[in-house]
């Protein structure tokens, strides 16, 4: 975000209002609440309009596409000034948002290095031509690997998928992610003939060992969901890189404000803006933010093709919501930083996870990798085993919700072993330290001994 919006170009005496500083970047905190949109123009609005609206007329057959939307699967303006906000946060070339955080996981699956032509064309002479050229190319390449007739480019959508889902590639993914994306992996992809190793990235080494020569995809989770393990993303992108493998970070627990995987050498980043972009429990959604035109092209095309886009109103409320983003997770990490400590000092809790704690296992990686905090998000369990810890989530008063999510306003407690992580095999979620009472903790911005005072009645009741 350099110069942005009605820039003067001449001495700072010709600025007026409306115009920003020439060629000076601005901050995090600003690019969080003015990246990517502007004042309205005609009116003035300073927010971006809800262009609740399925279709958008065209000039002519010749100028199609001119003023940039047709149909609100491919493009929407509202959704698109919440892309292009989100790509300056996370300093990336271009953002496509999705209805859900899984529907960003699903659509950077393998299969988009399998895309025989991915460019969405934008007139009406590239889709003449693209229609009667890249088609074919493409369903000769379905031909080519399934062996099986197909009549026409919307025919036997299975098949299409196929190609997308690469049949024989194989991904590398931590063996402690959010259990819907080892959820899609074990039970869906594998279905493509897609293999899959999950691997403790806590080593890189752990990684390194486990490429093989038909690995396209190295998918990591920093922090990680809900064990706060963390991945050397510089590292790991630094292997994918010199082997030519695509590096994808899931940084949901991060937030741009604590990290940015792009500038530490990822390809790509999947947020769930469900969590700390809306911060306020109201909207689900996702992102996937490329760091290059390429990769950017082909996940908006997959997603087109899909059709999983992100609603307007969806974009409308993140678009709200992100610009307290700084100040919810400076918050939020305070707090939490407070709460880690004093579950740590407790004399009926087991172990506490938390980068910030002095005691955490990767505490040299998390100082060097985060900036300015350490999240809002943190872990532990309690003596007595898995009956003391289900006895302590039932137990735990308000301000405290027992519910799913996080990254909102309010403080959650979470059971994975039987909200998020459910689907996990249980001798997986074992291995990774998930035990049937351990506890997830979503901080919020409440006061912290309103906050402290809820877990220690909890405790006592132990």
């Amino acid at each position: 975000m350099e110069g942005r919006g009605g820039v003067c170009e001449n001495t700072h005496e010709d600025i007026k209002a409306g115009c920003w500083l020439p060629r000076k970047a601005v901050r995090d905190e600003t690019v969080y609440v003015h990246g990517g949109v502007d004042p309205d123009p005609l009116t003035g609005a300073i927010l971006t309009p809800i262009y609740q609206n399925t279709t958008f007329v065209q000039e002519s057959v010749e100028n199609y596409m001119s003023k940039g939307f047709s149909y609100s699967r491919t493009s929407n303006p509202t959704v698109l000034a919440l892309e292009k906000k989100i790509t300056e946060m996370e300093g990336g070339f271009g953002t496509c948002c999705f209805a859900s955080g899984m529907a960003a996981t699903v659509t950077v699956s393998p299969g988009v290095y399998r895309l025989e032509r991915c460019c969405v064309p934008h007139t009406f002479q590239e889709r003449r031509g693209y229609q009667s050229r890249s088609w074919k190319l493409s369903l000769e390449g379905v031909r080519r690997r399934l062996g099986s007739p197909i009549e026409s480019p919307v025919s036997k959508k299975s098949m299409i998928f196929s190609t997308f889902l690469a049949p024989g590639d194989h991904c590398i993914i931590t063996d402690c992610s959010y259990g819907g994306t080892n959820r899609c992996a074990r039970l869906h992809f594998s279905k493509y003939n897609i293999k899959f190793d999950f691997v403790d990235f806590r080593e890189v080494s752990n990684v390194e060992k486990a490429i093989r020569p038909e690995t396209k995809v190295v998918f990591s989770e920093s922090p990680t969901n809900p064990t706060l393990y963390l991945a050397d993303v510089e590292a790991i992108s630094k292997t994918c890189r010199s082997r030519g493998i695509l590096h994808v970070c899931d940084s949901t627990f991060a937030t741009p404000y604590m990290m940015k995987p792009l500038d530490l050498g990822a390809d790509m980043v999947v947020q769930s803006t469900t969590k700390y972009y809306d911060g306020h429990n109201c909207t689900v959604g996702g992102a996937v933010i490329s760091a290059t035109k390429e990769l950017h092209d082909k996940i908006f095309f997959l997603r087109n093709v899909l059709g999983n886009s992100m609603s307007p109103q969806v974009a409308f409320y993140t678009l709200l919501t992100v610009k307290t983003l700084a100040v919810r997770v400076q918050k939020q990490s305070e707090n939490a930083q407070k709460i880690a400590e004093f579950l740590a000092r407790h004399d009926k809790v087991e172990r506490v996870m938390y980068p910030g704690l002095p005691c955490f296992p990767q505490r040299d990686l998390a100082q060097k990798q985060h900036h300015r905090i350490h999240g809002g998000m943190l872990a532990f369990e309690v003596k007595g085993g898995t009956e003391a810890g289900i006895r302590l989530m039932n137990h735990v008063p308000r301000p405290w919700s027992l519910c799913e999510n996080l990254g909102a306003c309010e403080s959650i407690v979470t059971c994975p072993a039987v909200f998020t992580h459910a689907n996990m095999l249980r001798e997986d979620r074992l291995r990774v330290g998930i035990s049937d009472g351990f506890i997830r903790v979503s901080v919020g911005i409440e006061d912290v001994d309103d906050l402290i005072d809820g877990l220690s009645y909890a405790l006592s009741r132990l």
